[in-house]
């Protein structure tokens, strides 16, 4: 696949044979994995009065890992691509992820450079997880752990389970002079 690329952006058989694949960016986190954390804030009092914290539920020991690479095909085009290794706590988990984009960029004067890139990734959705809790005698019931002491019925803070995609698509345009 990346020699028919390769043939089509109009590099020769020779450059075909020479990719360079470098290393371009490597971070942990991400808006999900902020999002994830922020949503261990808070908790409840139980009927005993004795607090709990719904941090121990949102707690990940492991945050999601990103790598992103540049396979560069010629001197101006490269194909963008990455992973994310994704998370998991005890009542979310966000998925492995995968990117795959493409970079060109040319020169309009000698000072200059105009960029032009689109990235697209596939997977790392957020999605929490409910709990059981048992409400006495009313019995007992799968509710959002977050809600699970509020005056709702239970089955209704089910809708409010966080359920959230990545951004999925970049298109990222840049234009650069030197003086």
């Amino acid at each position: 696949m990346a020699l028919l690329l390769s043939a089509f952006l109009g590099a020769s058989s020779a450059t075909a044979q020479e990719f360079t694949t470098s290393l371009i960016d490597m971070h942990q986190g991400s808006p999900l994995s902020d999002r994830a954390r922020s949503l261990g804030d808070g908790g409840y009092e139980l009927q005993s009065g004795s607090w709990v914290s719904f941090n121990q539920w949102y707690h990940a020991s492991w945050v999601d890992l990103h790598v992103d690479f540049l396979t560069q095909l010629t001197e101006n085009t490269g194909i963008l691509w990455g992973f994310g290794t994704g998370e998991k706590a005890e009542k979310y988990s966000i998925a492995p992820s995968f990117k795959l984009g493409f970079l060109t960029q040319t020169h309009p004067t000698a000072s200059s450079t105009l960029s032009f890139s689109l990235t697209s990734t596939i997977g790392g959705n957020l999605n929490e997880k409910p709990c059981v809790a048992d409400y006495g005698d009313l019995g007992t019931y799968s509710v959002n752990c977050r809600l699970a002491a509020t005056e709702m019925a239970p089955e209704q803070t089910l809708k409010y389970l966080v359920n959230a995609k990545p951004e999925t698509m970049r298109l990222w345009l840049n234009y650069r002079v030197t003086f």
